[in-house]
């Protein structure tokens, strides 16, 4: 009987973890709603930064709106929008050519949700996600032809797992394992290149 009573506790509080512990990632894993900003819309080099509160006025007022950039051709450069003061919903920059470069999204100036760039070409060129802040998740970067350049498994904006980087003829560069701030395999596989502004390098001999 007694043995019937502890097995049944044990089930019990799996249970009970294991539907908290799902809970808490679907909270945190919840997309931030957008807040509703008015169309009003200046140019960006008419706010203010008051970097000690981290808020951004508009005539000594906390912005509402949008904030806008351009080309010297008169092509939008950036736009991003501002609630009460602080960066909100989408942010995004475009090439002189019109195609978008970056787009990013903001909850009170902090990154959430999916951050994406473009080559000028239109093709992809980075993706991941943040959760309040910081990296999360997969983060993938192609090259302009659109071949996968790097692969990288992040939690808090810290690698933790596998990560991977091919040169651009497809050949395995980086190969690890990232685990409490340890490495584990292959970082570098071959002593004669370097990576030097995210592009491959051959180094110099001596």
């Amino acid at each position: 009987m007694k043995n019937i009573i502890l097995s049944l506790c044990v089930v019990t509080f799996y249970c009970l973890g294991c539907n908290s512990v799902s809970d808490t990632k679907k909270e945190e894993l919840k997309p931030i709603e957008k807040v509703v900003i008015n169309s009003f819309t200046i140019h960006k080099d008419s706010l203010v930064l008051n970097g000690n509160q981290g808020n951004w006025y508009y005539k000594n007022k906390l912005f509402s709106g949008y904030a806008v950039k351009y080309y010297p051709n008169n092509s939008l450069k950036e736009k991003i929008g501002f609630f009460n003061g602080k960066k909100q919903n989408e942010y995004r920059q475009w090439f002189a050519n019109g195609v978008l470069k970056l787009e990013s999204h903001y909850n009170q100036n902090v990154l959430v949700g999916s951050y994406k760039t473009w080559w000028n070409n239109d093709v992809l060129a980075s993706e991941v996600n943040y959760l309040k802040g910081k990296k999360q998740g997969v983060e993938l970067k192609w090259f302009k032809d659109g071949t996968l350049s790097r692969k990288r498994n992040l939690v808090d904006g810290r690698e933790e797992g596998l990560q991977k980087a091919w040169l651009e003829n497809g050949k395995l560069y980086v190969n690890y394992e990232a685990k409490n701030g340890r490495v584990f395999g292959m970082k570098r596989a071959n002593s004669c290149y370097q990576l030097k502004n995210e592009k491959i390098e051959e180094s110099k001999k001596i």
